[in-house]
């Protein structure tokens, strides 16, 4: 059974529907993303490692979390599920940071990015993280540029001057 992703306009409206395959066949069918960054108590930053089995950029370090909004899901439903799955954290403080449009190559996302504060433990439940560690703020500069991170990742680290 195929998944199912809502097509939204630039302001986050749904105006369709579409395959995940779909959205990622370089049509650019904007579809709506979540992203949590989870800082510990003392500032540094905890990343995933993608797993090697995924489709794009598989080993590269990313956002603690990161995911799709399924079909008839809202933002907040799809990021407690995505924290859930991927990083295993029911109980969270999200704090919305921006909604911003990312597309690349293959894809174009509309991305509603968060931020938390927890210092672990972390438990990877979806089969999709092979890794993940807390890095400082210098490791993240020492790794920008060196096909380390998702470059989704650096440019965020960028936009919103945590490095």
């Amino acid at each position: 059974m195929p998944e199912y992703l809502p097509i939204v306009s630039p302001d986050g409206q749904v105006i369709g529907r579409a395959t995940r395959k779909e959205c990622h066949d370089g049509s650019h069918r904007l579809h709506p993303v979540v992203h949590l960054h989870v800082f510990a108590s003392n500032g540094d930053i905890y990343l995933q490692q993608r797993a090697m089995h995924k489709d794009l950029l598989p080993g590269y370090w990313d956002t603690a979390v990161g995911g799709h909004v399924s079909d008839g899901e809202t933002i907040m439903q799809a990021l407690q599920r995505e924290v859930q799955e991927e990083i295993g954290l029911t109980e969270f403080v999200p704090i919305h940071m921006e909604t911003y449009l990312y597309e690349n190559a293959h894809e174009s996302e509309l991305i509603h990015v968060y931020r938390t504060t927890y210092d672990g433990p972390f438990c990877w439940n979806d089969g999709e993280v092979m890794d993940g560690r807390f890095w400082t703020i210098q490791q993240l500069r020492d790794a920008i540029g060196k096909n380390m991170l998702t470059p989704n990742l650096e440019m965020e680290l960028q936009r919103f001057h945590i490095i």
